[in-house]
């Protein structure tokens, strides 16, 4: 049993990852029928990826506010994310050589653009990876948080929550889904948007981190006008694209309310209206899926809920070490899935034993021999940075509890976060 401030939230990553990866595989051990009548009842992998986001707006805040600086905030995420984000396209792009899967469609350079801002979905392209689509609104939310933080706008969350969440339910049918396109001209300027705002916050120039962070805070209208989805992602719509914004947000009042940064009131309102705003989208689409997306929204709050009350209590370790290395099973679950389906093709038992084992020991390696050294890497990087710009300065982020940016109460968290 695992008692630490943050072990709730490993739990709850190790929980969603197994999840998502379990659904994946449920197709080849149930069979397409079986699997499909689940489906049409319960989406596992919607309520896995909605568990994600929600621990996500969580967690970000707490980690600029650990940081103290935006530039030890993008550097940390930076070398956090790509290491593992860069072996899985290796391996997604063998087996495409292999002609195990398919390569993503469209205009190369679009493609490697996207990829390399990790926004392709938001460009209708397919990730090389299919879970790869969710990365691209993490990288919007971060953007989206940064400009905030920069501008001294970080406590209005629970505006952000219920502004997106009603304007989906308002305003959902009239959003374009692909007004921008995919085109190379599109993927050139996001790329200048999240290549300029690094190199901004990493120098620590206040003109041009005050410059991009208004860049950055206006990326929230690219899945208002453009949210077109790739092959395998989960929005079809803008509307469904804002919601899952909106769902990151509301995971950041929660950490905002129990702080005592916003008031309960406001709170309760903004996340009842991204609860409805969920589990209704939809069904004000197209008049389908009422139920099943309802019952997702529910679910995923409850579970939610139940890991916040619960967390000062222990938690078995295997799932704090299950999230751990949470990161590399949802990048690389689908990789051995396909390995273990061509080289086992017709066993659905040996398939998911081989998967279940294959997916914890190649994320466990990816884990110790990738994302850790680019972690260090990264504190490495931060301190070159502050060595030759000086202490980042520009922009001075105060912790929860009015300590010593970079020092207060979460100075010493793990750098997992």
């Amino acid at each position: 049993m695992t008692r630490s401030r943050l072990a709730w939230l490993d739990a709850l990553r190790g929980f969603a990852a197994a999840v998502v990866a379990l659904f994946h595989l449920m197709p080849t051990v149930l069979g397409t029928e079986r699997h499909l009548a689940i489906y049409r009842h319960f989406d596992f992998g919607r309520y896995g990826v909605l568990l994600f986001f929600l621990v996500s707006g969580y967690v970000i805040p707490m980690s600029l506010e650990r940081h103290g600086s935006l530039r030890r905030f993008w550097v940390g995420r930076v070398f956090r994310i790509y290491p593992a984000y860069l072996l899985a396209t290796a391996t997604g792009l063998l087996l495409v050589a292999a002609g195990w899967q398919r390569g993503p469609a469209g205009d190369p350079v679009t493609v490697v653009l996207g990829h390399v801002t990790m926004l392709q979905d938001l460009l209708g392209l397919s990730g090389v990876v299919r879970p790869f689509w969710t990365l691209t609104y993490e990288m919007t939310f971060y953007l989206i948080v940064a400009g905030l933080f920069a501008w001294r706008r970080h406590r209005d969350s629970a505006w952000w929550a219920g502004g997106l969440a009603l304007m989906a339910l308002l305003a959902g049918r009239h959003l374009p889904d692909a007004l921008l396109g995919g085109s190379r001209t599109v993927a050139l300027v996001l790329t200048g948007v999240v290549v300029g705002g690094f190199t901004a916050y990493a120098i620590g120039s206040r003109i041009l981190i005050f410059g991009f962070a208004l860049i950055g805070i206006g990326t929230v209208l690219l899945p208002m006008l453009n949210g077109q989805a790739g092959r395998y992602a989960m929005p079809g719509s803008s509307s469904c694209a804002v919601l899952l914004l909106a769902a990151m947000f509301a995971g950041t009042v929660v950490y905002r309310v129990q702080h005592h940064q916003i008031g309960r009131g406001r709170a309760f309102a903004a996340l009842t209206l991204v609860l409805i705003g969920t589990g209704l989208n939809q069904w004000l689409l197209d008049g389908t899926r009422l139920l099943r997306d309802s019952s997702v929204a529910v679910a995923v709050a409850g579970t939610f809920a139940v890991a916040f009350l619960m967390r000062r209590r222990a938690v078995p370790g295997l799932l704090t070490g299950l999230g751990a290395i949470s990161f590399s099973v949802y990048l690389l679950h689908i990789p051995v899935l396909l390995v273990a389906a061509h080289v086992l093709r017709g066993h659905p038992a040996a398939v998911g034993v081989a998967f279940v084992t294959g997916t914890l020991v190649a994320a466990w390696v990816s884990f110790h021999l990738v994302e850790r050294p680019g972690q260090r890497l990264g504190r490495r990087v931060t301190g070159l940075l502050d060595d030759r710009f000086g202490p980042d300065t520009a922009v001075i982020i105060p912790t929860t509890e009015g300590g010593t940016p970079g020092t207060g109460s979460f100075g010493k968290q793990r750098e997992s976060v």
